[in-house]
């Protein structure tokens, strides 16, 4: 074991110490704002990442980070687009690892009961779908979601994946046509 000093033993007593201060919302507070954001936090992140389970990991490290975080947040709106930031950050960090345990979609369809046409046909459309959001660049796929199935505006959208305002109008331009391209299968890459 490694002698202690008494200068590591009083920095050790400060860290600890320091570590209950740097929460910046209290329990209250935080449920709340918990109850307002996760689900909507979590169907971001499940889109994004494609795994359910993921999106479970990524919320509660999300949630951590936001309240470890000591960044000044003056109202709701600003923490939830922190809150989206964090997650954005985590799940450009789970794409930079590969997964072991990736789910194959069109596995299911393939298996899926011919009887149920209607069901094939529905699922086939998702894995299409599926296929082209996977084709975007995180970037687009990011924009999209965050645009059209949360509702964001611009200035959130800017302020959760880190871009500017003026730069979203022509980004989400080319990410709908870019999509639009690979779902007609115009467009091979």
């Amino acid at each position: 074991m490694r002698e202690m000093t008494l200068s590591t033993v009083d920095r050790l007593g400060t860290a600890a110490a320091g570590a209950e201060d740097v929460f910046h919302m209290d329990e209250d507070a935080f449920r709340l704002f918990y109850d307002r954001t996760a689900r909507a936090l979590w169907a971001y992140l499940s889109r994004a990442t494609g795994d359910a389970r993921l999106a479970d990991d990524l919320l509660q490290e999300t949630y951590y980070r936001f309240l470890r975080a000591t960044a000044p947040l003056q109202d709701d709106a600003h923490r939830r687009h922190y809150l989206f930031r964090i997650a954005t950050n985590l799940v450009r960090d789970a794409r930079r690892r590969p997964r072991a345990d990736a789910l194959q979609i069109d596995d299911r369809v393939e298996h899926a009961d011919p009887r149920q046409t209607h069901v094939v046909e529905g699922a086939a459309a998702r894995v299409d779908v599926r296929r082209a959001l996977a084709r975007l660049k995180p970037r687009e796929r990011d924009l999209l979601w965050l645009a059209y199935a949360q509702g964001s505006s611009h200035k959130e959208i800017a302020e959760a994946l880190g871009l500017k305002t003026g730069s979203i109008k022509l980004l989400l331009f080319r990410a709908r046509r870019r999509l639009a391209g690979l779902l007609r299968g115009h467009e091979r890459g």
